[in-house]
């Protein structure tokens, strides 16, 4: 009876913190989660688990390993946030594996990737035909995002005879304030050019963008980290404090 109550009054503690834990670490989904996030996870379940039920050692060292793993995410989430570098070493970054149609096969033989794994996940896609594809990219959490070429577009050009130029893939100019001159040389652009893009949308720092995009077509996308905008469109339905 007295082992039933510990192992009781121990679930509710593990409980309560791996709830308070895993809030604070945030609510991605499964398929967003890294290698990494997914391990992290399970190992902090673990402890858990072992914290409710194994009664031959006392709590409290279960309870700081806990708070120990539950930190150290923490402290990784916010040094891969501030830090873009870091962030690209510990969590990979996106991979092209088809270029303008075209199999990497030299990208997929360094990612240990093999020309079916990449048919399968192409299948998921509803893609059956590798022709369909202008890019695919292997994201850092191993999902795929794939650009159809345009003709292979819903509501495509080719059904209503219209020939469309490539759009291409967007490239950054402009990340978390911070201004990636290899890009813009990549897009034949300069730093001149761009703040005048910017004084344009009445944009005078460059500190000001959140991020800013350009792809090979001439579109510009800008995001600033004051947008101004004075009615936010809230989807929830509970008015709670969180």
């Amino acid at each position: 009876m007295n082992e039933g109550l510990v192992v009781f009054v121990r679930s509710l503690l593990s409980f309560f913190s791996l709830l308070i834990f895993t809030r604070i670490l945030g609510k991605e989904q499964i398929s967003q989660l890294t290698f990494f996030d997914y391990i992290l996870g399970i190992t902090i379940g673990s402890i858990a688990a072992s914290l409710s039920t194994d009664l031959s050692s006392r709590s409290w060292p279960h309870w700081i390993g806990l708070i120990t793993w539950a930190a150290l995410g923490l402290l990784l989430e916010y040094i891969t946030l501030k830090w873009r570098y870091v962030a690209k070493y510990l969590e990979n970054e996106p991979t092209i594996v088809i270029m303008n149609g075209k199999i990497m096969e030299k990208t997929l033989k360094k990612m240990r990737f093999r020309v079916s794994d990449i048919t399968e996940l192409l299948r998921n896609k509803d893609i059956f035909d590798l022709t369909e594809v202008d890019f695919a990219i292997i994201e850092p959490n191993g999902q795929l995002s794939v650009l159809k070429k345009p003709e292979y577009q819903n509501l495509t050009p080719k059904d209503m005879y219209i020939q469309k130029k490539a759009s291409g893939i967007s490239s950054e100019l402009i990340y978390d304030g911070i201004l990636i001159e290899e890009n813009l040389r990549q897009l034949d652009k300069d730093k001149n050019w761009l703040l005048n893009e910017l004084k344009k949308q009445g944009i005078t720092d460059i500190s000001d963008v959140f991020i800013a995009t350009l792809n090979p077509s001439g579109s510009l996308y800008i995001d600033l980290y004051n947008d101004h905008m004075t009615k936010i469109t809230d989807i929830g339905d509970y008015k709670g404090p969180y």
